[in-house]
């Protein structure tokens, strides 16, 4: 994330060694570590959040998906079943009433 190279590093612990004074730096070391520790924890549980946050979205919509898809296949059987009865009942007609299947001879005018 930031580019600081070892000679910044030494340059920030002599310039905070300068300001903060010899005896006060391991105190302010310590608590600056602490708090970059919370820092981290934080944004670890933020990241963590989100993460479920998105993973559970991802369900829902598979979940709506499945269930679109079950209805699409309601009604593919619905149709199905129909469809099947219509045959059934034509092929339960006499001969005579059925209707043939060739359109009628065109007659010219």
């Amino acid at each position: 994330m930031f580019d600081i190279g070892f000679s910044e590093l030494i340059m920030l612990g002599l310039v905070s060694l300068l300001v903060i004074g010899p005896e006060r730096l391991p105190k302010v070391a310590r608590i600056a570590g602490f708090w970059i520790g919370k820092a981290r924890n934080m944004v670890a549980s933020v990241k963590a959040e989100i993460k479920q946050e998105l993973h559970a979205e991802e369900i829902r919509q598979i979940m709506k998906e499945q269930a679109d898809l079950e209805e699409f296949h309601a009604a593919l059987n619905e149709t199905t079943d129909a469809a099947n009865s219509i045959k059934t009942t034509l092929e339960a007609l006499p001969e005579e009433a059925r209707v043939d299947a060739k359109p009628p001879p065109h007659e010219p005018k």
